[in-house]
């Protein structure tokens, strides 16, 4: 796979950065997630989580499960500026 290969298409993450991250010692999802952005856009990993943890295994060496996989969270709704003031009428 090229580094240039995008992963996360949401957050625009690249195996390149999920290899460096790796390759930096972080091997759980969460930090490999906080450190790229993978999976923390619009879908919250709904896309590229599998293709993720697949990577981790396999750049790590890791055989197995990884123990602390990446959560999706559903995403919040929109507010307008005026119901945030308080301004918005019912």
């Amino acid at each position: 796979m090229r580094d240039d290969t995008i992963i996360c298409r949401c957050e625009e993450v690249t195996y390149g950065e999920i290899r460096e991250a790796v390759e930096l010692g972080l091997v759980d999802p969460g930090e490999v997630r906080k450190y790229t952005r993978a999976g923390m856009g619009t879908c919250q990993g709904r896309t590229c989580q599998r293709e993720l943890m697949r990577l981790i295994k396999a750049l790590s060496g890791r055989d197995g499960t990884i123990d602390n996989h990446i959560h999706a969270r559903i995403p919040a709704q929109a507010s307008t500026l005026k119901a945030l003031a308080g301004e918005e009428e019912d």
